[in-house]
């Protein structure tokens, strides 16, 4: 039995095992994260099932999305302070949005 995780994507009529990862990669239980990442980087798109959290400015056209809402907050918490603009945070599935930053002064 070959237990080795699987991503699919139905952008792209794929799917691919995840062995290269963990074996070459060593990234261990983050290759599902490692390759959505980089499958997002080659196409622009991410793999099914992966949902992001994301970050917009308020002020200007910034925008970020991640896939750790640790990742997304520390964006938009760096974009605050050196810019003063406030943005907004939120998940792909999720439509409650946080604030982060006083906006300008």
């Amino acid at each position: 039995m070959n237990d080795t995780p699987t991503v699919s994507c139905a952008r792209c009529d794929r799917e691919w095992d995840l062995g290269y990862e963990l074996d070459d990669l060593g990234v261990g239980n983050q290759a599902v994260e490692q390759f959505a990442l980089d499958h997002q980087r080659h196409t622009g798109h991410f793999p099914d099932g992966i949902a992001t959290w994301r970050a917009a400015c308020r002020n200007c056209p910034e925008t970020v999305e991640r896939l750790s809402k640790t990742a997304v907050r520390r964006w938009a918490e760096t974009h605050a302070r050196h810019t003063r603009h406030s943005i907004e945070l939120r998940h792909a599935t999720d439509d409650e949005t946080t604030v982060v930053g006083d906006g300008d002064r």
